[in-house]
């Protein structure tokens, strides 16, 4: 039982007394809104800091702290019972202010590079560890307060929740408007806000003063003249070549100079060239002394020439005059590429306002001789697939050049890095918008194993066969920016409703000999019958094709849509180490991040969670089965989030966005959902039912939410919300109250064991980190539906085990079973 001189009273309570009941409610909601929105702005500065891979790091961080602090509130109780929670909170948060910010700068000083040294690892795990920290300190008040006030648990869980949905509403304009580092700062504002209300006059002016120091720093660095990126992928940021960067939601955007050429480069690793030229003129020499391209030679340059000796060129070839839907245009080059050749209708469609905006019609617009602005050229803000699915024009190419080849999402390790672009349901979509003889031109970064763009051919024979084309030998052709070495080329794979003709074949040839750069690796008739494109194409059979192949390219679907993870987990460290060192090895590793954070998050649950509880005297131990309910629950609460999180990225059109309303929607219903629940008498009757619903509903999803989100993908973003909360709101609503109803039902075993519920609060946090992992390894290797099946079977188990969170007689029956004499 909880120390009586820790229990708020209960006797009748005044006006006065019931205003201040409100004001710790209050003070949970703004700590867990602090907590959440720090959380979400460290993903995407891991992002760009680190490589994409580690954004995932951010999740399992928030979640180990919070674990760890219920840990060692539980630890700590004796001492932490001679303090107030108003002494705690007024000390603990302002302190967690100052954290963040120290947070905020080891992060940006993360020197973690992309490898397997012991060194790196140490780095990581420091990095891991620093910041867990704020989180830490949270999951030690939350502890306090959840073991002190018993009976207002479910009340005060659902402001926690509440709390944190209202910081996924903040995420995003806080994002577009002062960037991922201010978001930080804002966070730390929040904890000393949340420090003023729990101190007394004198704490509370250095509260206050701190809070006025956080708020002029944010200020001052509104355009990031102070606080901003240092280290990025390992590599110390060169500011001189910085002419233009800014935040928003999606991602971090620069505009480099180098030389005499300017790049986009997004999340400090993916770019693209802005084109400065005319495309009336871009067939005249331009003199060495003007040269735009600081990386060529002192010599005449030719934009046609360069243009056209790369492999996305075929497209033009082939469709010279044609109309272009081009999805990801970046800095224009395949769109200057298509207005060039004449083409008098060409529709960008590009995700990022950044770069469409702000930096190709705004800022940059002159230098690129105004080239999104021309006459026939309409580009639209929006994710590419969603635009097309709502789209009723039909073109004569559909094309994506290097579309997400390296930038980051938002909860990488392939959290967030599946890419519905290269779905074989997004191809068959792509063909669908295509006139009777239009054609698909995909380039992907290929190397000397082909897999990217071998696996985008295995996408469009897979949707070529659904659509009756009963063997598409001749329907495609494959070419790249010369051989293929280990750190890669371009390489444009071209796939067409019906077959190629012989005039077609004819063009392309004759353009590859006239560019000798270029190296046909497949062409109807027979060209390198040796290669793997050859031998898979011959073959008119992609699985059985990737069965026997060194790498994975079988198609993928929207179910399980990791385009990318090529790697066979069999033969993944053999192909690592035989790729070490090149470009390569960059698309690869996400493998090994995934399964470098599995481990350190095994040791810090097992180090800061397991064994500190394990240590304490037997007396205190545990009962086993009440502890495997919340473990369930977590697990089943995690596995459900991310699976929808999933399956929302092509509803909402980008991954932040779907990180953001998922979560908002998800800790708002389940927020509300634990409110209700504290009117209901905390027993199994409540509690069954509830855990029977949402195994139902988790397993209706199944069958429906694919077919919904796939049938109102094209509706306006703003229904889009709305349909969004029609689907997660009920599911979530009913998951909010599993959690503190069972905190509720175990607070009557306290008079058996003590420290039940810290126990319970780190078990449930413990579930969630490796969960979290576990979802995404689950979902890569067998779908994101079996994932979403396991999140049901987690609340079955719950179900069954919730009879152990009384006194019945199966716990009873456990004790006797394995000796036990006492609690």
């Amino acid at each position: 039982m909880a120390d009586s001189t820790l229990t708020v009273p209960a006797a009748p309570i005044s006006a006065m007394q019931r205003n201040r009941s409100l004001k710790l409610p209050l003070i949970i909601a703004i700590i867990s809104c602090s907590s959440l929105l720090l959380e979400l702005a460290l993903t995407r500065l891991f992002s760009v800091v680190l490589f994409y891979h580690f954004a995932f790091l951010a999740i399992s961080v928030a979640l180990l702290g919070l674990g760890a602090g219920g840990v060692f509130a539980h630890l700590l109780r004796g001492r932490l019972a001679k303090y107030s929670f108003a002494q705690l909170g007024s000390r603990l948060l302002v302190l967690n202010a100052l954290l963040i910010m120290a947070v905020l700068e080891v992060v940006l000083h993360s020197a973690v590079s992309l490898n397997l040294e012991l060194r790196n690892f140490e780095k990581l795990s420091i990095l891991y560890l620093a910041a867990a920290v704020p989180f830490f300190i949270t999951g030690l008040l939350f502890s306090v307060v959840f073991a002190r006030e018993g009976e207002q648990i479910s009340r005060l869980y659902g402001f926690d929740l509440l709390g944190g949905a209202l910081a996924c509403l903040l995420l995003v304009p806080l994002l577009n408007s002062l960037g991922a580092p201010n978001a930080v700062l804002c966070a730390a504002a929040l904890m000393a806000i949340a420090g003023i209300l729990c101190a007394k006059t004198g704490a509370r002016l250095i509260a206050g003063a701190i809070l006025v120091l956080l708020l002029g720093l944010t200020a001052a660095n509104y355009n990031g003249r102070w606080i901003d990126i240092i280290y990025a992928k390992g590599v110390r940021r060169d500011a001189q070549w910085v002419q233009f960067a800014r935040w928003n939601a999606l991602s971090r955007v620069e505009v480099d100079q180098v030389g005499l050429a300017k790049y986009i480069v997004i999340d400090a690793d993916a770019s693209t060239a802005i084109m400065n030229v005319d495309p009336a003129l871009w067939d005249h020499d331009v003199a060495s002394g003007a040269d735009p391209v600081s990386w060529k030679a002192a010599a005449p340059f030719n934009w046609k020439r360069e243009l056209m000796n790369a492999a996305p060129s075929l497209a033009n070839v082939l469709r010279p005059r044609g109309d272009f839907a081009i999805i990801g245009p970046g800095g224009g080059v395949d769109v200057l590429r298509a207005v060039a050749n004449g083409s008098r209708n060409v529709t960008g469609i590009e995700i990022n306002p950044l770069i469409a905006n702000t930096i190709m019609r705004d800022r940059y617009a002159d230098y690129a001789y105004r080239l999104y602005q021309r006459p026939g050229v309409h580009i639209h803000v929006a994710d590419g697939r969603s635009y097309l699915r709502s789209s009723h024009d039909k073109y004569d190419v559909v094309q994506m050049t290097l579309v997400d080849t390296w930038a980051s999402t938002a909860a990488g390790a392939y959290a967030l890095s599946e890419n519905n672009l290269y779905t074989v349901e997004a191809f068959r979509e792509y063909f669908d918008h295509l006139r009777p003889d239009g054609i698909i031109a995909i380039t992907r970064w290929e190397f000397r194993q082909p897999r990217e763009a071998l696996r985008v051919v295995s996408q469009a024979m897979e949707a070529l066969h659904e659509m009756g084309v009963a063997n598409p030998e001749n329907n495609f052709m494959v070419a790249s920016d010369g051989p293929l070495d280990q750190d890669g080329r371009p390489v444009v794979v071209v796939a067409k409703k019906s077959a190629f003709t012989a005039d077609e074949v004819n063009a392309v040839r004759a353009h590859l000999a006239a560019n000798p750069k270029l190296v046909a690796l497949y062409l109807p008739g027979g060209v390198n019958a040796g290669n793997a494109f050859s031998q898979l194409i011959a073959s008119n059979d992609p699985r059985g094709f990737a069965e026997q192949y060194r790498y994975n390219v079988s198609p993928v679907f929207d179910s399980s849509p990791f385009f990318f993870f090529t790697l066979k987990t069999g033969n993944a460290i053999r192909d690592l180490r035989g790729t070490r060192g090149g470009m390569d090895w960059r698309v690869n590793l996400g493998i090994v991040i995934l399964g470098m954070v599995l481990l350190i998050s095994i040791a810090a649950v097992l180090a800061f969670l397991i064994i500190p509880l394990a240590l304490e005297p037997r007396a205190s131990h545990p009962r086993l089965l009440p502890l495997s309910y919340f473990i369930a629950v977590g697990l089943g609460y995690i596995l459900v989030e991310i699976t929808l999180i999933q399956r929302f990225v092509l509803f909402l059109g980008h991954p932040t966005y779907a990180l953001t309303v998922v979560i908002f929607l998800m800790l708002l219903s389940s927020g509300l959902g634990s409110l209700t629940a504290r009117r209901w008498n905390a027993s199994l009757k409540a509690l069954r039912p509830a855990l029977l619903i949402i195994v139902a509903g988790v397993l209706a999803y199944l069958g429906i939410l694919p077919f919904l989100l796939k049938t109102l993908v094209g509706l306006a973003f703003s229904i889009k919300l709305f349909v969004s909360g029609l689907l997660i709101v009920p599911i979530g609503f009913v998951m909010g109250m599993p959690f503190p109803t069972g905190l509720r039902m175990i607070d009557g075993l306290q008079s058996l064991q003590e420290g039940l519920t810290e126990w319970a609060w780190a078990m449930n946090a413990s579930a969630s980190v490796l969960g979290s992992v576990l979802a995404m390894v689950i979902a890569i290797h067998f779908g994101l539906n079996v994932t979403l099946f396991c999140g049901a079977m987690a609340y079955a188990l719950a179900g069954l085990l919730a009879s152990s969170l009384t006194l019945g007689s199966v716990e009873q029956s456990f004790d006797t079973a394995l000796g036990r004499t006492g609690s």
